[in-house]
């Protein structure tokens, strides 16, 4: 799997809300959606690389993809 080395919790979920997502739940992990997935990402700084990986293919965006949403 692909990495995305130190990626703060905070740009990882501006990054999906620039994608559609929008936060549902706060607390120990931020849980977002967008109608038909649900992420859950954790409030680690940084979001271990290949944790963030996943989140991003369960988002449906290639790596690259989401490399683009965190500029």
């Amino acid at each position: 799997m692909p990495k995305i080395p130190g990626v703060n919790h905070q740009d990882a979920v501006r990054a999906l809300q620039k994608a559609g997502f929008r936060i549902i739940r706060q607390g120990k992990h931020i849980v977002m959606t967008d109608g038909v997935r649900i992420l859950t990402i954790p409030r680690h700084d940084p979001v271990n690389a290949y944790t963030m990986a996943g989140i991003a293919m369960d988002a449906a965006l290639t790596i690259e993809q989401f490399k683009e949403l965190l500029r």
